[in-house]
């Protein structure tokens, strides 16, 4: 186990902190909810949006920058509201 953990480390792979999986978790929950409101309202940039928020932790590595993102996105859901 120790070989593989240093494995992963001389490749440069790091574990994300406590902070970025609550974010990315966090972002993804709203955003599953903005898309299925979205789909229910028929509203496309509501949908786009959720969609977007759900996927970005994915593209993303810095903690401060899923922040970032994540509230410009909730921003966006939030003026496309009725």
């Amino acid at each position: 186990m120790n070989d593989q953990m240093a494995m992963l480390q001389a490749l440069g792979f790091q574990w994300p902190s406590p902070a970025y999986i609550f974010g990315a978790i966090l972002f993804g929950l709203i955003g599953l909810a903005a898309f299925r409101l979205g789909r229910v309202r028929q509203r496309p940039r509501t949908r786009w949006l959720g969609l977007a928020l759900m996927l970005y932790p994915y593209l993303v590595s810095q903690t401060w920058l899923l922040y970032l993102i994540g509230l410009a996105l909730c921003a966006g859901i939030y003026t496309d509201r009725d």
